[in-house]
């Protein structure tokens, strides 16, 4: 009994990591998309902060983004990390869970 609560406890951080990820991924995503659209822009740029529309140079937010899609490709590859080695974990006991069942008939 205790291998199938461990196995959920793990099931539900995968799942947590998953939702995390496809938040990230999101967010990568629509920052590539706003490094295109300035690299492809002669005019000027504004960056929202708070409730304020600031204008900034298209260079600084260039670095801003390319740093935030840096951040973004980091914090994706640590949560594959993580799923990769929740997987193995649900795995590994599944598989003795069902090695355990097996013995019992």
């Amino acid at each position: 009994m205790e291998k199938i609560q461990q196995m959920q406890f793990f099931q539900e951080n995968l799942q947590s990591i998953l939702m995390q990820k496809q938040a990230f991924q999101m967010e990568l995503n629509e920052t590539i998309s706003a490094l295109k659209e300035v690299e492809k822009s002669n005019e000027d740029v504004y960056k929202l902060i708070g409730q304020l529309m600031i204008k900034i140079s298209s260079q600084k937010i260039l670095e801003e983004l390319k740093n935030k899609e840096k951040i973004l490709q980091i914090r994706l590859k640590k949560l594959e990390e993580q799923e990769e080695n929740l997987n193995s974990e649900v795995k590994k006991i599944r598989d003795e869970i069902i090695k355990d069942s097996k013995k019992k008939n």
